[in-house]
Order: structure tokens, then C-alpha cells, then sequence
């Protein structure tokens, strides 16, 4: 994902705009693995391959989620990795 793609993305949940970006994999503004995190309602969009997955809560694959919060436990903030919605470790 391009990083200039956060002055225009906005939480599918709430609409809230701007998001936060954490970054764990990053070449020339190209983020191939992090995470976006609306402050408003605490659910955490991750990053995979280069590609937000900002889906609604019903449409997300939890057990994917589950494990990427568990690979990237070390390089994600606290409040992602214990206390996001729609899941947490």
C-alpha cells in the first residue's frame, strides 16, 4: 500500500478519518506489511502483501487476523495486540 493512500482512507466502521499507520515492512513508501487503526472505534486493519484488508466485522477472516496479530506481536503497539476490535490476542 502506498503510505499517501492515508490521507484519503477512512475507518469502513465509523468514517473516521485519519487513521493511524503502523508500519512493520516498508520500501520507498510502499508498506507490504503493517497495520491501519482507527483511534475512534479501535479496530485494527491489517496490511498483507501490500494490501489493506478494510473489511466490515462480519466480512473478516478471523483466523487469518488471529495470526498475523500473533507473527507481528513484537512490532505492533500494545493497543493492537491486546485490545483492538473486532479481535485481539
Amino acid at each position: 500500500m502506498n503510505k499517501t493512500m492515508m490521507d484519503i482512507l477512512a475507518c469502513p466502521i465509523d468514517k473516521n478519518h485519519p487513521l493511524e499507520l503502523f508500519e512493520i515492512k516498508e520500501k520507498n513508501d510502499i508498506v507490504s506489511e503493517g497495520a491501519i487503526f482507527c483511534p475512534k472505534c479501535s479496530r485494527f486493519y491489517p496490511i498483507i502483501e501490500e494490501i489493506p484488508i478494510m473489511l466490515p466485522d462480519e466480512l473478516r477472516d478471523k483466523k487469518q487476523e488471529i495470526e498475523f496479530l500473533k507473527n507481528y506481536k513484537e512490532q505492533l503497539p500494545e493497543k493492537i495486540i491486546t485490545k483492538a476490535n473486532p479481535w485481539h490476542l
